[in-house]
């Protein structure tokens, strides 16, 4: 965990989880993100096209 940009919420989860393999929050934290930013790129999207309208 060095240069990763998820690296302060996969320490918060482990201090928060002290069972859980680091490898494994850090991709928990990974996917969260990634799905977060699916969201928002969805929602940006649906405003961009209702604008249009």
């Amino acid at each position: 965990m060095t240069d990763d940009p998820h690296d302060a919420w996969t320490r918060r989860l482990l201090s928060l989880g002290p069972g859980i393999a680091p490898d494994r929050a850090r991709e928990f934290v990974h996917e969260l993100h990634a799905h977060a930013q699916s969201d928002l790129d969805d929602e940006r999207a649906e405003a961009d096209f209702e604008r249009e309208e």
